[in-house]
Parts: C-alpha cells; structure tokens; sequence
C-alpha cells in the first residue's frame, strides 16, 4: 500500500486535521480540500476541532512536564492529571459554547468560512486561554 493515495474512507482523524480537512463531504468526488466549509455544523465543527487539537498540544506536554518534576511528591503528582483534565475539558464545554457563537456569527452574515479561518479561530481560543492563564488576570479579581 503506498501513501500516496489520498482518498478513500478511513483517511483517518489526524490526516483529515493535518490537510485541512476538516469535515468529510459525503457523495461528492470533485470537492477539493479547500472547499469553503458552509453550514453551522460544518463550521462549528471545523473551529471546535482545531481548539481542541491545539489546547491538547499545549497541555499534554506541560502534564508530562508535572508529572516528571513532581513524580517523587506525595500529593504533587497528581497535578499533572488535573492540568490534562482541563486541555480535555475548557475545549469541550467552553470551545464548545465559543465554536457555536463564532460558527453562528459566520452563518448569520451568510458568510463562507475557509478551513484556514476555522484553524485560526481554533487555535485562537487555546491561545486566548493561555495568555489569560500566564498573565494571572483572573488572579487579580
């Protein structure tokens, strides 16, 4: 089997986000991989994805980087699930509400969105998300 194939139905989760992919059109052979993504879930879909993709590449590397510093703590090493829980949950229940509001504003102006602009949007959250996390902002309240 040589990888140059780049059709056919299991291409697969990471090779659909790697290309750009993001949502599999299903009976239609001439669409190409930057069709403009067109309705809600299509849009949702494609913004949710990339903030999920890019939270969980920010917090499973410092995860392991707690579980590895604080491995010979008592209590200390525990902290390291917690801060994988929430690259899993801030993206699912907040990337959620946020993907929608953006993917709505998009369908309600009658707009097209490329996978580039969901890709932006995506990991725009994540980034959102750190700086207000490093910056302490919510410390200060």
């Amino acid at each position: 089997m040589d990888g140059s194939e780049a059709g056919g139905g299991g291409g697969g989760l990471l090779q659909q986000i790697l290309s750009l992919r993001l949502v599999p059109r299903v009976g239609n052979g001439t669409t190409t991989y930057s069709s403009p993504l067109s309705t809600f879930p299509e849009m949702w879909y494609g913004v949710f994805l990339w903030a999920v993709v890019s939270s969980l590449a920010f917090h499973v590397p410092a995860a392991l980087l707690a579980l590895f510093t604080l491995r010979h703590h008592k209590y200390g090493r525990f902290m390291s699930v917690s801060v994988l829980l929430m690259g899993i949950v801030g993206p699912i229940t907040a990337g959620t509400l946020t993907s929608a509001a953006i993917a709505g504003v998009y369908r309600a102006a009658g707009k097209k969105m490329i996978p580039f602009e969901a890709l932006i949007f995506g990991v725009g959250q994540t980034f959102c998300v750190v700086v207000v996390s490093f910056l302490r902002i919510l410390a200060t309240l």
